[in-house]
């Protein structure tokens, strides 16, 4: 095992010392994923637990898609473009999205998304980069790039309200892979591709 296993390692377990929730390396995706979606992922995902009972399990893409270049106002990922694949999300009981909303147990896919610079989403976030949510069972095509308004009737199926079941998504300032809390937020840091990223699996609804 390298140095930079041992480190991620350590900064994973330390959290739950200190917390109510915890993170661990799993396995591969679920099988009852599209064996298309399922070959695009990481071999090992992460494991999330609350209060030692599993809460969720999450993979992202091995490598990172790329689709455009177009450098727009607190966009941190401008490089992918809207509506692509970059990750799974299986919840093992009930979980929740980034506005606190109930999320059934079940798979889902997570598709990149930018949030749109209106009235009706200022303040909503630091940046504008976030993960949607879609039942897995619906989304199947790995190629898809479904725009804003498709992509928000898909995840309204999950979340099962008019507003779409999300997770907040940052590019990272450093590559430092662990699971960490900040003030209410619980965030795991990993890649996508090379990329580090910050996905805030629990939390607050305030930005």
């Amino acid at each position: 095992m390298g140095v930079r296993r041992v480190t991620s390692a350590l900064a994973l377990c330390s959290a739950g010392l200190f917390g109510q929730y915890t993170a661990e390396r799993t396995g591969p995706p679920p099988v009852q994923l599209a064996a298309r979606i399922a070959q695009l992922m990481q071999k090992d995902g992460f494991k999330v637990s609350h209060q030692g009972q599993p809460y969720c399990e999450i993979w992202f893409r091995a490598e990172q898609p790329s689709g455009r270049a177009q450098p727009e106002v607190n966009v941190t990922l401008a490089s992918i473009a809207p509506g692509t694949l970059v990750g799974v999300i299986n919840f093992d009981d009930r979980g929740a999205d980034r506005r606190g909303q109930p999320i059934a147990a079940g798979i889902y896919t997570l598709r990149y998304a930018v949030m749109p610079r209106n009235e009706a989403h200022l303040g909503a976030a630091r940046q504008r980069d976030f993960l949607v949510m879609s039942r897995a069972a619906d989304d199947q095509d790995p190629n898809a790039t479904p725009n804003f308004e498709a992509l928000m009737k898909m995840s309204a199926k999950a979340s099962l309200t008019p507003h779409p079941a999300v997770l907040s998504l940052r590019k990272a300032d450093a590559d430092a892979p662990g699971f960490s809390q900040r003030g209410d937020d619980w965030i795991l840091q990993t890649r996508l591709g090379e990329t580090p990223i910050e996905v805030i699996l629990i939390g607050s609804a305030n930005p």
